[in-house]
Protein backbone atom coordinates (compact mmCIF):
# COMPACT_ATOMS: atom_id res chain seq x y z
CA UNK A 1 0.00 0.00 0.00
CA UNK A 2 0.85 3.74 -0.68
CA UNK A 3 -0.13 6.86 1.05
CA UNK A 4 -1.66 9.32 -0.98
CA UNK A 5 0.24 11.06 -3.61
CA UNK A 6 -0.54 15.15 -4.79
CA UNK A 7 0.03 16.80 -8.06
CA UNK A 8 1.74 20.15 -7.76
CA UNK A 9 1.45 21.63 -11.33
CA UNK A 10 2.97 19.20 -13.85
CA UNK A 11 5.01 17.30 -10.98
CA UNK A 12 3.33 14.08 -8.65
CA UNK A 13 4.74 13.92 -5.34
CA UNK A 14 4.63 10.32 -4.54
CA UNK A 15 5.90 10.18 -0.77
CA UNK A 16 2.78 13.60 0.50
CA UNK A 17 5.86 14.71 2.82
CA UNK A 18 7.58 18.47 2.15
CA UNK A 19 10.61 18.17 4.77
CA UNK A 20 10.72 21.64 6.23
CA UNK A 21 13.14 24.14 5.39
CA UNK A 22 15.91 24.59 8.47
CA UNK A 23 18.76 27.12 8.69
CA UNK A 24 21.04 27.87 9.19
CA UNK A 25 23.00 25.12 7.44
CA UNK A 26 20.55 22.07 9.09
CA UNK A 27 18.77 21.82 5.43
CA UNK A 28 21.02 21.68 2.86
CA UNK A 29 21.83 19.46 0.07
CA UNK A 30 22.46 16.31 1.70
CA UNK A 31 19.11 16.34 3.66
CA UNK A 32 16.91 17.40 0.93
CA UNK A 33 18.29 14.81 -1.95
CA UNK A 34 17.99 12.05 0.56
CA UNK A 35 14.46 13.42 1.12
CA UNK A 36 13.58 13.59 -2.59
CA UNK A 37 14.71 10.07 -3.05
CA UNK A 38 12.03 8.72 -0.88
CA UNK A 39 9.55 10.61 -2.79
CA UNK A 40 8.79 13.48 -1.15
CA UNK A 41 10.11 16.94 -1.57
CA UNK A 42 13.28 18.28 -0.27
CA UNK A 43 14.04 21.69 1.06
CA UNK A 44 17.16 23.58 0.90
CA UNK A 45 17.26 26.29 3.72
CA UNK A 46 18.37 29.38 1.97
CA UNK A 47 18.99 31.20 5.47
CA UNK A 48 22.33 32.78 5.39
CA UNK A 49 23.44 29.44 3.40
CA UNK A 50 27.01 30.86 2.77
CA UNK A 51 28.12 30.23 6.46
CA UNK A 52 30.95 28.04 5.24
CA UNK A 53 32.11 30.88 2.61
CA UNK A 54 35.31 32.58 2.81
CA UNK A 55 33.85 35.63 2.27
CA UNK A 56 30.76 35.29 4.48
CA UNK A 57 31.43 38.25 6.55
CA UNK A 58 33.21 40.68 3.99
CA UNK A 59 30.63 40.23 1.37
CA UNK A 60 27.58 38.32 2.81
CA UNK A 61 24.99 38.44 -0.20
CA UNK A 62 27.69 37.15 -2.43
CA UNK A 63 28.21 34.19 -0.02
CA UNK A 64 24.94 33.28 0.02
CA UNK A 65 24.25 33.19 -3.52
CA UNK A 66 27.38 31.45 -4.23
CA UNK A 67 26.57 28.63 -1.42
CA UNK A 68 22.74 28.81 -2.70
CA UNK A 69 23.53 27.77 -6.35
CA UNK A 70 26.55 24.85 -5.04
CA UNK A 71 24.08 23.67 -2.84
CA UNK A 72 21.12 23.26 -5.64
CA UNK A 73 23.29 21.78 -7.88
CA UNK A 74 24.47 18.82 -4.94
CA UNK A 75 20.70 18.31 -4.64
CA UNK A 76 19.81 18.03 -8.34
CA UNK A 77 23.35 15.71 -8.68
CA UNK A 78 22.50 13.20 -5.09
CA UNK A 79 18.87 13.45 -6.54
CA UNK A 80 18.19 13.35 -10.39
CA UNK A 81 14.66 12.40 -10.44
CA UNK A 82 13.44 14.27 -7.43
CA UNK A 83 11.63 17.31 -6.30
CA UNK A 84 14.12 20.35 -4.96
CA UNK A 85 12.78 23.36 -3.42
CA UNK A 86 14.31 26.29 -1.55
CA UNK A 87 12.74 28.03 1.09
CA UNK A 88 13.90 31.90 1.47
CA UNK A 89 12.61 34.37 4.27
CA UNK A 90 10.91 37.18 3.63
CA UNK A 91 12.53 38.79 6.28
CA UNK A 92 15.98 38.99 4.74
CA UNK A 93 17.89 41.59 2.96
CA UNK A 94 18.47 39.44 -0.04
CA UNK A 95 15.40 37.68 -0.27
CA UNK A 96 14.72 38.51 -4.25
CA UNK A 97 18.82 38.09 -5.38
CA UNK A 98 18.03 34.86 -3.86
CA UNK A 99 14.52 33.96 -5.19
CA UNK A 100 16.39 35.26 -8.66
CA UNK A 101 19.37 32.71 -8.05
CA UNK A 102 17.19 29.76 -7.51
CA UNK A 103 14.79 30.15 -10.35
CA UNK A 104 17.69 30.66 -12.38
CA UNK A 105 19.04 27.28 -10.77
CA UNK A 106 15.73 25.82 -12.29
CA UNK A 107 14.42 24.72 -8.37
CA UNK A 108 11.07 22.74 -8.57
CA UNK A 109 9.62 24.81 -5.55
CA UNK A 110 10.38 28.24 -3.73
CA UNK A 111 8.43 28.38 -0.03
CA UNK A 112 8.39 32.14 1.67
CA UNK A 113 7.06 32.69 4.90
CA UNK A 114 8.51 35.29 7.85
CA UNK A 115 6.04 38.08 6.45
CA UNK A 116 3.47 37.86 3.00
CA UNK A 117 5.48 37.59 -0.34
CA UNK A 118 4.10 40.37 -1.72
CA UNK A 119 6.59 40.17 -4.78
CA UNK A 120 6.86 36.54 -5.33
CA UNK A 121 5.30 35.92 -8.33
CA UNK A 122 6.87 38.85 -10.35
CA UNK A 123 10.56 37.03 -8.91
CA UNK A 124 9.82 33.57 -10.43
CA UNK A 125 7.91 35.38 -13.57
CA UNK A 126 8.51 33.39 -17.27
CA UNK A 127 9.97 29.91 -15.26
CA UNK A 128 8.70 26.82 -14.26
CA UNK A 129 9.54 27.00 -10.82
CA UNK A 130 6.48 26.99 -7.95
CA UNK A 131 5.88 29.22 -5.31
CA UNK A 132 4.25 28.40 -2.40
CA UNK A 133 3.38 30.97 0.71
CA UNK A 134 3.65 29.63 4.41
CA UNK A 135 0.71 31.65 6.49
CA UNK A 136 -0.48 30.89 9.51
CA UNK A 137 -4.32 31.74 8.85
CA UNK A 138 -7.02 32.36 6.60
CA UNK A 139 -7.18 36.09 7.07
CA UNK A 140 -3.28 35.53 5.27
CA UNK A 141 -4.08 33.67 2.56
CA UNK A 142 -7.26 35.23 1.15
CA UNK A 143 -4.84 38.42 1.50
CA UNK A 144 -2.51 36.58 -0.84
CA UNK A 145 -4.68 35.43 -3.55
CA UNK A 146 -6.71 38.69 -3.61
CA UNK A 147 -3.25 40.62 -4.00
CA UNK A 148 -1.70 37.80 -6.70
CA UNK A 149 -4.61 37.66 -8.45
CA UNK A 150 -4.67 41.36 -8.62
CA UNK A 151 -1.13 42.51 -9.29
CA UNK A 152 -0.22 39.43 -11.34
CA UNK A 153 -3.17 37.03 -12.54
CA UNK A 154 -1.38 34.16 -9.92
CA UNK A 155 -2.55 31.92 -7.91
CA UNK A 156 -0.14 30.29 -5.31
CA UNK A 157 1.29 26.80 -6.69
CA UNK A 158 0.57 25.04 -3.10
CA UNK A 159 -0.18 26.64 0.49
CA UNK A 160 1.86 25.71 3.70
CA UNK A 161 -0.23 25.92 6.70
CA UNK A 162 1.51 26.68 9.49
CA UNK A 163 0.31 26.20 13.33
CA UNK A 164 1.82 27.32 16.66
CA UNK A 165 3.79 23.69 17.47
CA UNK A 166 6.15 24.43 14.93
CA UNK A 167 10.01 25.58 15.17
CA UNK A 168 11.88 28.36 14.72
CA UNK A 169 9.98 31.96 14.66
CA UNK A 170 6.38 31.80 14.58
CA UNK A 171 3.41 33.51 13.28
CA UNK A 172 1.78 34.00 16.33
CA UNK A 173 1.43 36.42 19.19
CA UNK A 174 3.89 35.38 22.15
CA UNK A 175 1.09 35.32 24.83
CA UNK A 176 -0.64 32.93 23.04
CA UNK A 177 2.29 30.43 22.46
CA UNK A 178 3.15 30.39 25.68
CA UNK A 179 -0.43 29.65 27.42
CA UNK A 180 -1.10 27.36 24.62
CA UNK A 181 -4.24 29.08 23.72
CA UNK A 182 -3.47 29.21 19.52
CA UNK A 183 -5.73 27.17 17.41
CA UNK A 184 -4.82 23.46 16.28
CA UNK A 185 -2.95 23.06 13.05
CA UNK A 186 -6.13 20.69 12.17
CA UNK A 187 -8.60 23.57 12.79
CA UNK A 188 -6.48 25.98 10.67
CA UNK A 189 -5.96 23.69 8.31
CA UNK A 190 -9.84 23.56 7.56
CA UNK A 191 -10.43 27.16 7.53
CA UNK A 192 -7.72 27.46 4.75
CA UNK A 193 -8.72 24.82 2.83
CA UNK A 194 -12.17 26.17 2.89
CA UNK A 195 -11.10 29.36 1.66
CA UNK A 196 -8.88 27.52 -0.87
CA UNK A 197 -11.51 24.81 -2.65
CA UNK A 198 -13.86 27.74 -2.88
CA UNK A 199 -10.85 29.60 -5.22
CA UNK A 200 -10.21 26.58 -7.16
CA UNK A 201 -13.36 26.45 -8.29
CA UNK A 202 -13.39 30.12 -9.37
CA UNK A 203 -10.82 29.85 -11.56
CA UNK A 204 -10.48 26.08 -12.44
CA UNK A 205 -7.24 25.37 -10.61
CA UNK A 206 -5.67 22.79 -8.32
CA UNK A 207 -3.66 24.54 -5.21
CA UNK A 208 -2.10 21.81 -2.16
CA UNK A 209 -2.65 22.78 1.01
CA UNK A 210 0.06 21.58 2.91
CA UNK A 211 -0.47 21.10 7.18
CA UNK A 212 2.95 21.83 8.89
CA UNK A 213 3.89 22.58 12.38
CA UNK A 214 3.50 19.70 15.50
CA UNK A 215 3.18 17.09 12.24
CA UNK A 216 5.81 14.14 14.11
CA UNK A 217 4.16 11.05 13.09
CA UNK A 218 2.28 8.97 10.33
CA UNK A 219 -1.34 8.85 12.79
CA UNK A 220 -0.78 13.08 12.39
CA UNK A 221 0.14 12.94 8.77
CA UNK A 222 -3.83 11.10 8.51
CA UNK A 223 -5.82 13.79 10.86
CA UNK A 224 -4.26 16.30 8.42
CA UNK A 225 -5.65 14.54 5.47
CA UNK A 226 -9.09 14.51 7.45
CA UNK A 227 -8.53 18.16 7.83
CA UNK A 228 -8.43 18.56 4.04
CA UNK A 229 -4.57 18.87 3.67
CA UNK A 230 -2.97 17.38 0.53
CA UNK A 231 0.39 16.51 2.13
CA UNK A 232 2.15 17.70 5.50
CA UNK A 233 5.50 19.32 5.78
CA UNK A 234 7.89 17.87 8.43
CA UNK A 235 11.24 19.14 10.20
CA UNK A 236 11.52 17.96 13.77
CA UNK A 237 11.33 14.52 12.20
CA UNK A 238 14.30 14.85 10.13
CA UNK A 239 16.87 16.53 12.24
CA UNK A 240 18.00 12.92 14.12
CA UNK A 241 19.12 11.81 10.95
CA UNK A 242 22.22 10.56 9.29
CA UNK A 243 21.82 12.64 6.16
CA UNK A 244 20.79 16.04 7.91
CA UNK A 245 23.55 18.93 7.62
CA UNK A 246 23.64 19.86 11.00
CA UNK A 247 26.60 18.42 12.76
CA UNK A 248 26.32 15.48 15.35
CA UNK A 249 25.68 17.41 18.65
CA UNK A 250 22.94 19.34 17.00
CA UNK A 251 20.98 16.47 16.55
CA UNK A 252 21.98 14.86 19.98
CA UNK A 253 20.61 17.92 21.30
CA UNK A 254 16.98 17.01 20.11
CA UNK A 255 17.89 13.08 21.47
CA UNK A 256 18.41 14.94 24.80
CA UNK A 257 15.82 16.97 24.61
CA UNK A 258 12.65 16.36 27.25
CA UNK A 259 9.47 18.04 26.96
CA UNK A 260 10.34 20.87 29.59
CA UNK A 261 13.42 22.15 27.96
CA UNK A 262 11.92 23.25 24.79
CA UNK A 263 10.58 26.82 25.26
CA UNK A 264 9.49 30.34 23.46
CA UNK A 265 11.94 32.46 22.89
CA UNK A 266 12.16 35.94 21.58
CA UNK A 267 14.33 36.43 18.76
CA UNK A 268 15.96 39.92 18.19
CA UNK A 269 13.35 40.15 14.98
CA UNK A 270 11.11 40.58 17.45
CA UNK A 271 9.08 37.51 17.03
CA UNK A 272 8.83 34.35 19.33
CA UNK A 273 10.80 31.26 18.36
CA UNK A 274 10.96 27.66 19.38
CA UNK A 275 13.75 26.61 20.78
CA UNK A 276 15.63 23.96 23.05
CA UNK A 277 16.45 25.69 26.02
CA UNK A 278 20.11 25.69 26.75
CA UNK A 279 22.82 27.83 28.44
CA UNK A 280 22.68 30.05 25.50
CA UNK A 281 19.17 30.99 25.86
CA UNK A 282 19.37 31.03 29.70
CA UNK A 283 22.41 33.91 29.08
CA UNK A 284 20.68 36.38 27.02
CA UNK A 285 17.23 36.61 28.55
CA UNK A 286 18.53 39.37 30.90
CA UNK A 287 22.08 40.57 29.30
CA UNK A 288 23.25 41.72 25.73
CA UNK A 289 25.46 39.89 24.03
CA UNK A 290 28.46 41.79 22.73
CA UNK A 291 28.10 42.17 18.52
CA UNK A 292 31.13 42.85 17.11
CA UNK A 293 30.23 42.64 13.64
CA UNK A 294 26.50 42.79 11.48
CA UNK A 295 25.67 40.65 8.37
CA UNK A 296 22.87 42.72 7.51
CA UNK A 297 20.68 39.87 6.76
CA UNK A 298 17.29 41.02 8.16
CA UNK A 299 15.30 43.68 7.70
CA UNK A 300 14.14 43.91 11.23
CA UNK A 301 17.26 43.50 13.26
CA UNK A 302 18.97 46.46 14.47
CA UNK A 303 22.58 45.79 15.81
CA UNK A 304 23.05 48.85 18.28
CA UNK A 305 19.45 47.39 20.25
CA UNK A 306 19.64 43.69 19.41
CA UNK A 307 20.23 40.81 22.32
CA UNK A 308 22.42 38.66 20.03
CA UNK A 309 23.34 38.54 16.67
CA UNK A 310 21.05 35.45 15.32
CA UNK A 311 23.36 34.82 12.79
CA UNK A 312 26.28 33.78 14.88
CA UNK A 313 23.62 32.01 17.68
CA UNK A 314 22.35 29.71 14.74
CA UNK A 315 26.07 28.96 12.92
CA UNK A 316 27.66 27.72 16.52
CA UNK A 317 24.86 25.74 17.62
CA UNK A 318 25.08 23.78 14.02
CA UNK A 319 28.39 23.45 13.93
CA UNK A 320 28.97 21.84 17.17
CA UNK A 321 28.89 24.38 19.88
CA UNK A 322 25.18 22.85 21.44
CA UNK A 323 25.64 24.59 24.86
CA UNK A 324 26.46 28.28 23.55
CA UNK A 325 24.23 28.02 20.33
CA UNK A 326 20.64 28.36 19.42
CA UNK A 327 18.76 25.64 18.23
CA UNK A 328 15.32 25.99 17.28
CA UNK A 329 13.22 22.85 17.06
CA UNK A 330 9.50 22.02 17.19
CA UNK A 331 7.22 21.11 20.03
CA UNK A 332 7.85 17.61 19.36
CA UNK A 333 11.54 17.15 19.46
CA UNK A 334 11.16 15.23 22.26
CA UNK A 335 9.96 12.46 20.75
CA UNK A 336 13.31 11.92 18.65
CA UNK A 337 14.96 9.32 20.90
CA UNK A 338 17.87 8.23 18.25
CA UNK A 339 19.80 9.29 15.18
CA UNK A 340 18.24 6.79 11.49
CA UNK A 341 18.31 7.50 8.09
CA UNK A 342 15.88 9.49 6.42
CA UNK A 343 14.49 6.19 4.64
CA UNK A 344 14.49 4.43 8.11
CA UNK A 345 12.26 7.51 9.37
CA UNK A 346 10.04 7.40 6.19
CA UNK A 347 9.40 3.98 6.61
CA UNK A 348 8.28 4.35 10.19
CA UNK A 349 6.00 7.10 9.29
CA UNK A 350 3.99 5.08 6.54
CA UNK A 351 3.77 2.53 9.15
CA UNK A 352 2.42 4.98 11.67
CA UNK A 353 0.11 5.87 9.15
CA UNK A 354 -0.81 2.76 7.97
CA UNK A 355 -1.76 1.55 11.72
CA UNK A 356 -3.42 4.62 12.29
CA UNK A 357 -5.69 4.08 9.18
CA UNK A 358 -6.63 0.94 10.10
CA UNK A 359 -7.77 2.20 13.76
CA UNK A 360 -10.07 4.43 12.24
Amino acid sequence: MKMPSFKLGHLTVNLPIIQGGMGIGVSLSNLASAVANEGGIGIISGAQIGFREKNFKSNNDEANINALVKEIRNAKKLSPNGIIGVNVLMATNNYADMIKTAVKEKVDLIISGAGLPKDLPELVKGSNTKIAPIVSSKRSIDTIIKLWKKRYDKLPDMVIVEGGKAGGHLGFKAEDLINKTFPSIYQITKEVVESVRKIEEQFNAKIPVISAGGIFSGKDILEAFNAGADGVQMATRFVATNECDAHENFKLAYVNANEDNIDIIKSPVGMPGRAIVNEFTESVKNAREKITSCYRCLKQCNPATTPYCITDALIRSVTGDSKNGLIFAGSNAYKVNSIKSVHEIVEEIKKEYFIALSNK
